[in-house]
């Protein structure tokens, strides 16, 4: 027999990097063509997990990531994966089944209008019909995916199609576009030229990173002009680690996290007194600015972003439109030309202010760290973890608190460290799919998941994948037996909780234990330490169900105003 639509496709695939479908084996014929050639298949429990998976493999490797699904109910359930992407600018390119035409508008088994469904979570979606374009389709399905701002596409392909004789095009293809950023455009030299004056002579200057910096692979870039002109550099969530936290002028994650017990609390004078301020590769949004507070309204802006249209979004800004590897760049070029004796003669006082604070947080750090009370400080059990990982440790969290334990609590000790966060959109249930997609693109590094237990309830089955597939996480459960940023937002805003707070009781290690893995239950603080340590060190997939204190509150700065209500009693359900 000859090659079908499903063997052009899938070495079109090949032809692209792509080594990984996460797939449950729809569309059947296309991912039976895959394996034949090496292509692995990912088994996923849930569709909901599975573009999670593909979202922190792409994060850690560079490469697209890649979903399939059947049509229908399975598709619905990539939506909100697809939503993340494409406000993290993280390329999925998601393959779905489609109904053959002749049963098109006819009520077929499972048939849904997937154009639609798509439409406001895509970059781009087609479907291949002519057998003779199903090459051209999966380039120009990867050119929409890895160009400009990376994001989501999708490719729906027809039962019949796939089975179709190959249809050879009369222009072939042989380009790999699966890695990203596809382009690196430059953006125009007088702006350049413009942003590097403002900085050299600016009283006091401060760059705040975003996402971006991570997925143009501009950390190098970042650091240089941080040494060059002696900068201080603060991050959003989602850039943590494009600067090593130890470096003398880096502030740590800003954004909302800047409460009294925040990383960046006592640089917050610094921060709002900057008359210029660098974004990059931010997309300057509510949690990322504290509600657009951070800054001053009075300060000089300049953004650079591979999108133009966030630029001025918030701000109004000198527009460096293009890739932050390239922006920066050539920002450091222009900055070599011109005098920057403001700049070095303001260092050392920078650098003694930045100290300070980060002293003064320690203190205040330290006094819940070291907290020998039951229920656990989840300070307490991130300190304790930030003591036991290394700067080529990849840490996964789950939304919500998870996400600002992990942010507030952990820190990037080189340039370039990865911590996985779902702040595109922020959706329960991620940290421990975006563990395993990392771990698939860096077996060799090891890979924690921060969740809560509200968030783990979302994906329990992934354990089973996790166990089945042979992709060794860590899972650390902050296990408070309730919603607690749910709990601390409705007593903060309205001074008490619907009944939809607190969970009973479960056991999470016996069912990490009834799924292959390892699983370990800690509720006294004495044993933490070793806990976490053979847990890192074990080579399997592991969970650790820790008991931590249901009135412990992430450092979220609004929660300072109103703290002596965060901890009203939950209604009863």
């Amino acid at each position: 027999m000859g090659r079908t639509v499903a063997d052009v496709i899938a070495a079109a695939l090949a032809r692209h990097g792509v080594t990984t479908i996460y797939g449950q084996s729809n569309p059947t014929a296309l991912l039976l063509a895959a394996e034949q050639i090496g292509i692995r298949q990912v088994l996923y429990r849930t569709e909901n997990a599975a573009g999670v998976m593909a979202d922190g493999f792409a994060r850690i490797s560079h490469r697209i990531g890649v979903v399939a699904a059947q049509n229908g109910p399975a598709a619905t359930l990539l939506v909100a994966p697809m939503a993340e992407a494409l406000k993290a600018s993280i390329p999925l390119l998601v393959l779905v089944q489609e109904v053959p035409a002749a049963a098109r508008d006819r009520n077929a088994f499972q048939e849904l209008d997937h154009t639609a469904l798509f439409g406001g979570v895509s970059k781009w979606t087609r479907r291949i019909d002519d057998p003779a374009r199903a090459e051209d389709y999966v380039d120009l399905a990867m050119t929409a995916a890895t160009g400009g701002r990376p994001g989501p596409v999708v490719l729906l392909l027809p039962r019949d199609v796939l089975d179709l004789p190959e249809e050879p095009s009369r222009f072939p293809r042989s380009a790999t576009l699966g890695s990203f950023p596809l382009d690196r455009p430059r953006p125009a030299a007088r702006a350049v030229r413009e942003a590097a004056e403002l900085l050299a002579s600016a009283r006091s200057p401060i760059v705040i990173a975003g996402g971006g910096v991570h997925v143009s692979g501009a950390v190098a870039e970042l650091v240089a002009l941080q040494e060059l002109a002696q900068l201080p550099v603060a991050t959003t969530h989602m850039g943590k680690g494009a600067v090593d936290e130890t470096a003398p002028l880096s502030l740590g994650v800003a954004a909302n996290i800047t409460g009294l017990n925040g990383p960046a609390h006592f640089h917050l004078p610094l921060i709002a007194e900057a008359d210029v301020v660098l974004l990059v590769g931010t997309r300057t949004n509510e949690n990322g600015t504290d509600a657009w507070t951070l800054t001053s309204p009075t300060a000089r802006y300049i953004h650079i972003d591979v999108d133009p249209e966030e630029i001025g979004r918030n701000y109004e800004a000198l527009r460096l439109v293009g890739d932050a590897r390239s922006a920066l760049s050539d920002v450091c070029e222009e900055l070599k030309q011109l005098d920057l004796s403001r700049r070095t003669s303001a260092a050392a006082g920078l650098v003694r202010t930045i100290a300070e604070g980060r002293a003064a947080h320690r203190t205040r750090r330290d006094a819940l760290a070291c907290s020998a009370d039951t229920p656990i400080s989840p300070e307490r059990v991130l300190v304790t973890l930030d003591r036991l990982i290394g700067p080529d440790d990849i840490v996964a969290a789950d939304a919500s608190y998870a996400s600002i334990w992990v942010t507030g609590y952990l820190t990037a000790r080189r340039a370039g460290q990865r911590f996985l966060l779902p702040r595109g959109l922020a959706g329960l249930g991620w940290g421990l799919p975006l563990a395993l997609g990392a771990k698939i693109a860096a077996p060799s590094s090891r890979v924690i998941a921060i969740v809560g237990d509200g968030g783990f309830a979302h994906v329990w089955s992934e354990i089973e994948t996790a166990v089945r597939a042979d992709i060794p996480v860590v899972v650390v459960i902050l296990n408070n037996s309730i919603l607690g940023y749910q709990r601390h937002a409705e007593n903060y805003f309205f001074g008490a909780t619907t009944t939809a707070i607190t969970f009973a009781p479960v056991d999470h290690a016996a069912v990490a234990r009834a799924s292959g893995a390892r699983g370990g239950t800690v509720s006294a603080p004495e044993e933490l330490e070793e806990a976490l340590r053979a847990a890192l060190e074990s080579h399997t997939t592991t969970v650790l169900d820790v008991i931590v204190d249901p009135d412990a509150y992430a450092p979220v700065k609004a929660w300072d105003a109103r703290a002596d209500r965060l901890n009203l009693p939950s209604a009863e359900g």
